[in-house]
Order: structure tokens, then sequence, then C-alpha cells
């Protein structure tokens, strides 16, 4: 029996996985794609399906794990966004050539705007240059139902299939159908063969002759036809060429407006179709709207008469948000356009919760190493810059690298400043034990503060393999963030509760005096996010601080220099006041006032 269900874009997009045979499920976290694999776990349990899900360690794992799947005859899936595509791009070059057995699915959420990201990049360049296949949903619905075409899509061509919705589609809702999924569990069955799966450069030539010929059949595969969404096919004059949420948007506006211009829906960018490019030979002029850049475009090829990303008649930066495809629209067609009155409210800059153990790590860093160089990485511990604590990030894994580097580059200077990397639990197992080995290997002279929190915090507290559970909530191995740093060649490993400043900042202090001589020391800061306790948790460690009056002189210091959203300044007392819905009792600013005006209660 059907039932209606309004669906965030990445649930309808589990629902289309699951509903098409999905048997094995693989994902690293990152917003706009997090909730994809949250999703399917919540299906598996709802529907009572057995089925593999998996958070891997990072996006390469993730990939291989279920491209093994796919090789053994079952239908797989992995998830990620745009910037774990390029983690995993080594595997998804290579599956490309040696293709799959069981549909592989691999979604890779883009950002335009972006609004997570540290990139805008697109995915469907990717797909380009890896010669791989990709459909561009535009909406939750479109997201289900094309994953059940590019599971036929890939099965029908032995090719890896990417989906790429964008944080539009993820992260909008939609009223869609929803059925008990009845699912006919596929058997494994891997049939060996080197020269296909283990093949040789040699071979690989062959395999790349044999994929050219699979794309120009994908290039007149009927199913994933672009299609004629608005208007009449006139062959002559102007058209529109649109994909994406694009899509969904001028199909509106066209509507609203009452155009009487043709508009065609592209599901598949790459390749794009081989009729559809000559049947785009009569237009005089043709409007592409994509994001993020111009893919389809680039292959209708022809300057004079097509414009978008690539000419320069739309922004090759930002989202395509409704107002500029109306408007790039009006232009097109020669229609006057009246942009609407937007009225921007003040906004604040984003931190860290109140009560989130990185805020004291970082006080902690800076105390203890106040000239220092602060590289970090990827995670809602990049807020750590609003700190003064958080010089650098790049990438994952990369603060550690940088770290060596610094130190490497202001070797011959006659004064050397101490240099300190942040890097989280997470993002250590996802990519920071390599470079890690690396300093180690060198002897280079740092810190290595691994903020442990034990979760996965900036993209929805999916579990880390410090967790001890897995992706459905079950027990599983907790591995030892000491064993392997340890492992790693550290001689120098401690941990300590950052609540406990004091005694953190002498911890730091004694492991830049050590790393001076010896190389990596590594500060582990232990505390749960706060997020994960429950309310009698965070009853049970509640400390109340409170202002003398007699001692705060108003100076701002514990707002400037540690920035917890509990901490106000009165502005009519022009002392600091403590937001009580907002304070968690950590008690760390009591240890902050340089004047000691901030107290726990029974010590006023």
């Amino acid at each position: 029996m059907n039932t209606k269900r309004l669906m965030l874009g990445n649930e309808a997009l589990a629902y289309g996985l699951l509903k098409n045979g999905c048997q094995m499920a693989c994902a690293y976290p990152g917003t706009p794609s997090s909730e994809i694999l949250s999703a399917v776990v919540s299906l598996k349990k709802e529907m009572k399906l057995d089925i593999h899900a998996q958070w891997a360690v990072n996006e390469k794992v993730a990939f291989e794990t279920a491209y093994a799947g796919a090789q053994a005859g079952l239908r797989t899936a992995v998830a990620m966004k745009q910037v774990g595509l390029n983690v995993a791009a080594d595997p998804l070059m290579s599956s490309v050539y040696l293709g799959v057995k069981g549909g592989f699915l691999v979604i890779s959420a883009d950002d335009p705007g972006p609004h997570s990201s540290q990139t805008e990049q697109d995915s469907r360049l990717m797909a380009v240059m890896a010669k791989l296949p990709v459909l561009d949903p535009d909406s939750p619905v479109q997201a289900a139902e094309l994953a059940g075409i590019a599971f036929d899509l890939s099965e029908a061509f032995e090719i890896p299939v990417m989906l790429r919705p964008t944080t539009r589609v993820c992260h909008s809702r939609q009223s869609m159908d929803v059925e008990k999924i009845e699912m006919t569990l596929r058997q494994a069955a891997f049939e060996k063969n080197p020269g296909r799966w283990a093949a040789t450069p040699k071979f690989r030539l062959q395999l790349h002759k044999e994929l050219e010929a699979k794309l120009a059949k994908i290039a007149h595969y009927e199913p994933t036809r672009p299609r004629l969404v608005s208007g009449s096919a006139k062959g002559r004059g102007q058209a529109i060429v649109v994909a994406g949420v694009a899509a969904a948007n001028a199909r509106d506006i066209i509507k609203e407006r009452n155009m009487d211009i043709p508009l065609y829906q592209v599901v598949q960018p790459f390749p794009l179709h081989t009729d559809f490019i000559h049947e785009m030979d009569g237009y005089d002029e043709i409007l592409v709207l994509e994001e993020t850049w111009g893919v389809i475009e680039m292959q209708l090829a022809d300057k004079n008469r097509v414009k978008g990303k690539n000419t320069g008649f739309i922004s090759p930066a930002g989202e395509l948000l409704p107002e500029n495809v109306e408007e790039r629209i009006c232009a097109f067609v020669g229609v006057d356009y009246q942009a609407p009155q937007i009225t921007m409210l003040p906004g604040r800059r984003p931190t860290l919760c109140a009560g989130c153990p990185h805020r004291a790590s970082f006080f902690a860093i800076k105390k203890a190493a106040p000239k220092g160089i602060f590289t970090s990485d990827i995670g809602c511990y990049t807020l750590g810059c609003n700190l003064g604590a958080v010089d650098t990030v790049t990438c994952m894994g990369a603060g550690i690298s940088q770290a060596a580097g610094f130190t490497i580059a202001y070797a011959k200077n006659e004064k050397q400043p101490p240099v300190f990397s942040t890097i989280g639990d997470s993002t250590f197992f996802h990519s920071g034990i390599p470079g890690l080995i690396e300093t180690v290997t060198k002897k280079i002279p740092y810190v290595l503060v691994i903020l442990d929190n034990r979760t996965t915090a900036m993209t929805g507290h999916q579990p880390t393999p410090a967790s001890g559970r897995d992706a459905s909530g079950d027990p599983c191995i907790a591995v030892n963030i000491p064993a392997i740093v340890k492992g790693c060649g550290v001689n120098f490993i401690k941990t300590a509760d950052p609540y406990d400043l004091p005694a953190f900042i002498d911890i730091l202090k004694e492991a830049n005096a050590y790393c001076k001589e010896n190389g990596p020391a590594v500060v582990i800061a232990e505390h749960p996010c706060l997020l994960n306790l429950d309310r009698a948790e965070l009853k049970a460690s509640f400390k109340r601080v409170i202002v003398n009056r007699d001692v705060c002189d108003g100076c701002g210091y514990c707002i400037s220099q540690f920035e917890c959203p509990a901490l106000n300044m009165d502005k009519e007392t022009e002392q600091i006041c403590i937001d009580p819905g907002l304070c968690t009792g950590c008690a760390v600013c009591s240890f902050v006032c340089p004047k000691g005006a901030l107290v726990l209660e029974n010590q006023e």
C-alpha cells in the first residue's frame, strides 16, 4: 500500500536506491550528502531489509568497498560530497575502465554556492575526465526515479554511473509515494577474470577502447534522452536547455510568464545524446542553464549560438537561484525583468557551540604558544579561526602536512615559531595518519592536537572508528587513538580533558618543549561533543559560573578571546552577563577571565 510522505531529497534518493535493489551502501559523511546513508539505515530498519550500510573511514575506502560488491554482481552505491570525490578519484578512474557486473552508483552531491564546502567544483567535469555517464536530478522525486534508471544503465553497459544531486535537491522536501519495499536479494558471484579485473597497462588500452564504444552507445540510450518539457520543438529560432535544479526553476518561470519557447531538460549531461546535439543544430540561439560549469554547453560546442557559463552570459560562480534563472531567461528572449526587492537581515558569524570542548582546546593553544603558527583542517573546529587559533584550512588531512611544511620553511630562520596542528578524530582516521607517519620519519618539531569528541559532529554525528558503533547503531570494535599514534612512532602521547584548562595548557607547553629536540608530540584533547550527551549527563556535570560584579570591569576579554555564545555584555551595567539558556555549565570560562571576575558559584 502506497503512502504519501514529505521526504528530504537525500531520503528520497535513499528510498530510490533500496526500491531498486541496492544491497550495499557505503559513504563518508559530508554536507550536502550526509543524510543519504542515514536514511538508508532508517529505511532498512523500518522495512526490515537485509542490506549492508557502512560509514567508511574515508571516501576512497567507501568507494572501493561498494565497488567490490558491484564486481560480484550486486547492486551497490557509494555516497559522498563533491570534494570527497577527489579523495576517491583514483578508484573512480580505474573502475570506469574495468566496469561492473552489478549496478554501481557513484553519488556525488555538489554544493554550488558553496554553502558548506571548500570549492564549488562540478562533479560532472570529473565524470567527463573519467568518461563516466552522469545523471542530474532536478528534484527529490526525480532523484529517486533516476536511481532506478541509473542502476539499469549501469548494468546494461557494465559501467559505473554517477548520480549528481546538488544542495537544493538534497535538502529540499517533496511529497512522494512510498511503498513497502520487498527486496529480492542477489547472491554474490564474482567471476575471476584477471585480464579484466587486474588488467595491466597493455590491456587497459583495450579496456579504454571498449569504454569509448560504451559511451557512444550510452549517447543513444533512450531512457536518458533529453526531453521537451515546455513549448514545442520548432527546430529554429531560440531554445533553452536546462539541467539539474535549474530545470525545475526554469519550468516554473516559463509557465508563469506564459513564454512560448522550447525548453529541453537534460538528465544525462554526459555523454550528451548525439541525436539531441544534431537536433539543436537547427536553432539560431540556445541558452544553457546548468550548475556549476558548462558541461552541456561544452558539448554543444558552438560559441556563436550557445550562451551559458562558458561564454560569460551566466556567471561562472555561485548558484543559479530562481531570480538568476528568471533574469537570464528574460535577457535571452528580450523581455523586461524587474528584480525582486530582497531585504537582507544582519547576520552573525558562525561560532562553536556553548560548552564545545574545542573552544577550550583552542584557547589553551593560544596561551601555550601565543606567537605560534596554527594549521588546521576540515570540521566544525575550523571555527577556531574566530578564536585566532586556526591560520590555515586547505583540505582534510592537510593540517599535519602543512605543519611539517611550515617548520621546514622556517628552518633557516634565526627564530622558528612554534607550530601547532589541530585535527578532529574523524579527520585523523580519514587522512591524518599518513601525514603523521611522514612527520615522525622526518623528526618534524611540531605539536599535533587531536580533538577527540568521539563523533563526526559537523555532518550529523556519524560514528568514527573510535565510537564503538556502526552505521546502524550496533556495537562494533572501537579503535584506540593513542595506540594508533604510538604505532605511528610517536613517543610523546598525552590524553587530557581540555575542560581542565590550566592543566591542559601545561601539557601543551610540555609537548612544545619536547618536540623541539625529539620530533612530533601528540596531545589528545578528549571530551565528548555535548550534543551527544543526554540531559541527565549534562545536569550531572553542570557547574554554575557567576559574575563577580565587584571585579568585572567590562573589558570584554572573555568575549573577544573565548567567544562563548553564553557570554554577553550587559549594555546597562557594562559588565559581562551569562545567558542561563545557553550556558552548559562547562565552567571553562572561570579560567579565562584575567581579572578573576568569572567564578564558580560556591567559590565567589
